[in-house]
């Protein structure tokens, strides 16, 4: 399994990047994908989650109304749109494989990070 994080750069408060996670030597859609992202002397955060068709979908309380997640299987890519960006999403962002439980959590394959900062 191998995930592959891109699309991050530096944005100004208020706007949007969408992250791309691509996927290589396995279909895409038999896993549930997340986004998870880590900031500077903070713990690894649980974003988001996509499951497998019929895809359901999963947000932390601090992204809800503001990122979406979405998959495309025939690209074998997840996506992860984010608007309104705030300076406390700056972070190096990374797809893995996950699961939810009341919480966004990873079940093991990690791709490498992406970094977001946002900043006037």
């Amino acid at each position: 399994v191998q995930l592959q994080a891109s699309g991050g750069g530096l944005v100004q408060p208020g706007g949007s990047l969408r992250l791309s996670c691509a996927a290589s030597r396995f279909a895409l859609d038999y896993y549930a994908i997340g986004w998870f992202r880590q900031a500077p002397g903070k713990e690894r955060e649980g974003v988001s989650c996509i499951t497998g068709s019929p895809a359901s979908t999963y947000y932390a309380d601090s992204v809800k109304g503001r990122f979406t997640i979405s998959r495309d299987n025939r690209k074998n890519t997840v996506f992860l749109q984010m608007h309104s960006l705030e300076p406390e999403d700056t972070a190096v962002y990374y797809c893995a494989t996950c699961g939810y439980n009341d919480k966004i959590y990873s079940t093991g394959y990690w791709g490498k990070g992406t970094q977001v900062t946002v900043s006037s």
